[in-house]
């Protein structure tokens, strides 16, 4: 069999493929080829429209952030990039969205991923002048260790290849090159990083760091837990009104009409005949209609002896472990979690693996690859789901799908009318949505509730800013808004933020004065315990003993316990000695804790850790190393950016009064 190396056939040459490495994770996940590819799999799945996404890949366009010699790095490389990076930020930071990332935040992220960017192809371009050479068959059984590639058999998948390139718009020689820069890179790179060695007092150091652990005393004096039994004169309520105007206000309201058009709100007017239901519901049929599965452990043996002896020794499931390892070298013991019928290789032994009991050894059952023992450990029924269970969704989807169709020539006519005759003059069966009302800049109404925008939440939010960003009486612009939304808003009605008198602030002042109080005295009583502490050596040690006291378990920088509150545990850390304690707030109460012990950690008896902390640094000092060698490189090839490009791509990050985009 011949490979032809152009086209990159990928035959599969004896051995490769089932036991190779995982390139999908040293490659599509630790690599700037990985950070380009993957983020194509996502935008493709998640249906951004992608067909030519890399169409013009390697000629000079205008959607260049920066070049380094003959090599472009694309907007479109780029904010895939930012895609990849922002959500593990966000949650470094323990936000739920990478939209609440701050805007100076966000664009210190995008310069460092761009500069990281510019590192990589300054490294690939070295290594084209070192004159490295990558054989096709490195490339060829690079590839064909791509998880992503691989069929159900573990095996590489033409078609299935072929279909993942289609959906992210990359051609199959495109992917070709990208592997073999990331190759010769690596080649280039390796001998350099080899290089870094960490001393020992180092290691040892930041071993004993993160492998120390610390036990606490601590005692927690919530708000809400203080009884306060007076209630409040109408002077301290005034007082306290008058000296916290800022928490006394109503936000501004703006009236406005506004009109969405979307997919969703096309599809709403479609009429979709139950036929094309029953259709689509057949298509799916997939979808609606799942077999029974079964999780089996399945031994193969090359003698009916064995398989016999096997059995009687595997009488409860937690005897998997011991049969697989009394199974012998020349027998096969898998597990096969949620497998089909049509899932086993051998028909017959298909039949009786779902025909029988759960958690139940069976065998010894002759097939053709040997004698078989096996024991079902889980089944998931078959699951049939009703036509009228899934009608309404259908619906949804279809209409979704032929809506998109529509949407285009919808949107031109809208624009048409709005140019024409404003919001007042929308035609009804063009499928916009139209609603009015008053809405402050958070997107809610009088009552508190949201407003009832048709959208997404970040549509909306878009529809919102602009609401705030358009002056009264301007002549409304239909603009193109997230998620496929497009959307004309009008402002008639402006009522300002006010401060509210007391008589309008009421139970508010009220309620406000009693959580201050309550406050003030837990602030009083933690107080108290700590001073306490301070004086006797400790919360264990005074008299009478502080009810509500908590003793905790050994906790470490890299293993913090849940239950003790962050703020808590970041000031232990700075103590230098059992005896010394803290105060501080943690969500709504005060925390006092004792540090009462410290315990260094034994690299002998903790090998792995120390071996984890050296690895981490010798990949820390490698990492140094190559930032070096990649500024070196700025010498030889100057990099080239595109400011234009650049500042659009940060403007778009860091949300700059960028509420949409006028058609």
């Amino acid at each position: 069999m011949v490979c032809t190396p152009c086209s990159i056939r990928l035959c599969l040459g004896p051995g490769a493929g089932f036991f190779m490495l995982s390139f999908l994770y040293r490659v599509f996940v630790d690599s700037w080829v990985g950070r380009i590819v993957a983020g194509l799999f996502f935008l493709a799945f998640i249906g951004f429209g992608v067909g030519d996404v890399l169409m013009n890949i390697g000629t000079e366009r205008a959607d260049v952030v920066a070049r380094v010699g003959d090599r472009p790095i694309l907007v479109q490389s780029y904010q895939n990039a930012l895609q990849s990076e922002m959500p593990q930020v966000a949650q470094s930071m323990h936000l739920s969205d990478p939209s609440q990332i701050p805007a100076a935040t966000r664009e210190q992220i995008a310069r460092q991923v761009l500069t990281r960017l510019v590192l990589q192809a300054e490294i690939a371009e070295a290594a084209d002048r070192h004159g490295l050479i990558v054989p096709d068959s490195v490339v060829r059984d690079e590839i064909f260790s791509i998880p992503a590639f691989r069929g159900r058999d573990g095996q590489f998948d033409r078609a299935l290849f072929n279909d993942r390139l289609r959906r992210t718009g990359m051609s199959e020689g495109r992917l070709v090159d990208l592997v073999r820069q990331e190759q010769a890179s690596r080649v280039l790179l390796q001998p350099i990083r080899d290089g870094a060695t960490v001393p020992d007092v180092m290691t040892r150091r930041l071993f004993d760091f993160e492998a120390q652990t610390r036990t606490i005393d601590l005692v927690r004096v919530p708000f809400d837990s203080q009884q306060v039994t007076a209630s409040p004169t109408p002077a301290q309520l005034a007082r306290y009104h008058a000296n916290h105007p800022w928490e006394f206000t109503a936000p501004e309201f703006r009236h406005a009409r506004i009109v969405v058009l979307s997919a969703d709100t096309i599809g709403r007017q479609l009429d979709i005949s139950d036929d094309e239901l029953h259709k689509a519901y057949e298509a799916q049929a997939q979808t609606f209609n799942s077999p029974e599965r079964r999780t089996v452990q399945i031994v193969t043996v090359p003698t009916e002896a064995r398989a016999t002896a096997l059995r009687a020794q595997w009488v409860d499931a937690g005897a998997w472990a011991q049969v697989q390892k009394d199974a012998g070298k020349d027998a096969a013991a898998v597990e096969l979690p949620g497998i089909k019928v049509t899932d086993v290789p051998s028909a017959d032994l298909g039949k009786q693996i779902f025909a029988a009991p759960a958690d139940a050894t069976q065998g010894p059952i002759k097939s053709e690859g040997g004698w078989v023992v096996f024991r079902v450990t889980a089944v998931t029924p078959a699951h049939a789901t009703p036509f009228a269970d899934v009608r309404q969704a259908l619906h949804d989807q279809v209409a979704h799908s032929r809506a998109q169709a529509l949407l285009a020539d919808r949107v031109q006519k809208l624009q048409d009318t709005i140019a024409g005759g404003g919001l007042e003059s929308i035609p009804a069966d063009i499928g916009a949505a139209a609603v009015s009302g008053d809405v402050d800049a958070s997107g809610l109404t009088h009552d508190g509730n949201p407003a009832p925008i048709p959208g997404s939440d970040a549509a909306r939010q878009a529809i919102v800013a602009r609401i705030f960003a358009q002056a009264k009486g301007a002549n409304p612009e239909l603009l193109q808004g997230p998620d496929g939304v497009w959307y004309a808003v009008s402002v008639d009605g402006v009522t300002p933020g006010h401060a509210l008198s007391l008589q309008e602030a009421g139970p508010r002042v009220t309620a406000a004065w009693l959580a201050d109080i309550r406050r003030h005295m837990a602030d009083q009583q933690a107080t108290a315990y700590y001073t306490q502490a301070q004086g006797q050596g400790g919360l264990g040690h005074v008299s009478p003993a502080i009810a509500g006291l908590e003793h905790s378990q050994p906790i470490s920088p890299m293993q913090p316990a849940p239950e003790i509150p962050r703020e808590v545990a970041a000031l232990i850390f700075r103590l230098s000695q059992p005896g010394q304690s803290v105060m501080t707030q943690a969500d709504d109460a005060y925390v006092v804790a004792t540090l009462t012990a410290i315990n260094h950690p034994d690299p002998a008896a903790q090998k792995n850790l120390y071996d984890r902390v050296r690895a981490g640094l010798t990949q820390s000092m490698g990492d140094d190393i190559e930032m070096t060698y990649g500024s070196a490189l700025e010498g030889v090839v100057k990099p080239k950016p595109n400011d234009s490009a650049i500042k659009a791509v940060m403007s778009d990050v860091t949300g700059s009064q960028n509420t949409g985009t006028a058609q």
